[in-house]
């Protein structure tokens, strides 16, 4: 984890009035309650804010990769850049999406660099948040376990009467001047350590085996065609895992021409390696070729990518044990942590 630059606290009474300052400074985005569920808005006030959510739907990658973006608009032989940055701050991120924000920074960094992903990201600050509910999807501390965070601005920890607000960046401390903060004192810095060190242990999915055993084995397991049948069986190929994956990337590249045939745009979407369409797998005018046709063969993959084929890019897995794709699956079969359990189960 990158060193503390500063350390502040905040009193509970005083944090809306810090949170609506940073408001009206700048685009803030932040978890808010939709449907007894919660998700990353635009915040209007600081009475939108919740940080005490377990999970959200999507993921914060959003802010800067959104769903549906576009590129490029062309009129002619005249083309525009559709990319404009906005100063953002996104507040309220759990360490295992930080970590996942750190993923992709160096899956779009590197070895081609998506200027369309970095403009947004290199513009957006990002204020982590302390875990006040545990999802029961979640299995973060048993995966990847000797990875940290490392992409955040500054971090707010929950103590007794307040917050402990960790500046890790000159971004994350000029946002110190919207609100009433003041030195901490070294029992609200012990507290603050305390509170999030009891957290590791509360999930109650838990991975069976280290980063390295699950990365070799699920290597090893690759030809056993038959578990993977097994593990795929009942797979709607719906994708839902994949729309809701912090660390998933893939899209889709479409130009659209207007009715005019002068004009259009250039759109990238969100793309899912379950899909039986996937792009980056039907070749030949259409899909007259796919080489991942079966269902078993892109459940296999996806359990590939997440366990052993980018570990070396990213640190380790290149999961982050949110859970979201468990809890989106309509199958119920997606669950990562069933799924690598059954893998290491058969190797024994």
């Amino acid at each position: 984890m990158a060193s503390i630059m500063s350390c502040h606290a905040i009193r509970e009474e005083d944090f809306p009035q810090f949170v609506d300052a940073v408001i009206a400074g700048q685009r803030t985005i932040g978890p808010i309650a939709k449907r007894g569920k919660f998700d990353y808005e635009e915040l209007e006030s600081a009475d939108d804010l919740r940080l005490d959510f377990d999970v959200t739907l999507q993921p914060p990658k959003k802010a800067f990769f959104p769903p549906v973006q576009q590129l490029l608009a062309f009129e002619g032989e005249e083309v525009r850049s559709c990319i404009d940055p906005v100063p953002t701050v996104l507040f309220g991120v759990h360490f295992y999406d930080i970590k996942g924000i750190d993923m992709l920074d160096e899956l779009m960094s590197s070895p081609r660099c998506d200027g369309d992903y970095l403009a947004q990201r290199r513009a957006t600050t990002i204020v982590g948040s302390s875990i006040q509910a545990v999802s029961p999807w979640a299995f973060w501390d048993s995966v990847g376990a000797d990875v940290q965070p490392k992409g955040m601005d500054a971090f707010l920890t929950k103590i007794a009467n307040g917050y402990v607000y960790a500046a890790y960046t000159e971004a994350g401390r000029e946002l110190l001047r919207y609100g009433a903060f003041s030195q901490t004192t070294p029992e609200q810095r012990e507290e603050a350590e305390q509170a999030d060190k009891a957290l590791m242990g509360t999930c109650e999915h838990k991975l069976d085996g280290t980063t390295e055993q699950i990365a070799r084995i699920s290597r090893e397991s690759y030809d056993n065609t038959d578990l993977w049948k097994e593990l795929a069986e009942g797979c709607f190929s719906c994708g839902s895992c994949n729309l809701v994956c912090p660390t998933c990337f893939c899209f889709d590249v479409q130009d659209h021409w207007n009715l005019d045939q002068v004009s259009g745009d250039r759109t990238r979407y969100w793309d899912s390696c379950m899909a039986c369409d996937f792009a980056s797998t039907t070749l030949a005018g259409g899909g007259a070729e796919n080489f991942r046709g079966e269902r078993y063969e892109r459940f296999r993959h996806r359990f590939m990518r997440k366990t052993c084929f980018l570990n070396d890019r990213v640190g380790g897995p290149c999961c982050t044990g949110c859970g979201r794709c468990a809890s989106a699956c309509t199958a119920r079969i997606a669950d990562p942590v069933k799924v690598i359990n059954r893998v290491m189960e058969v190797a024994r």
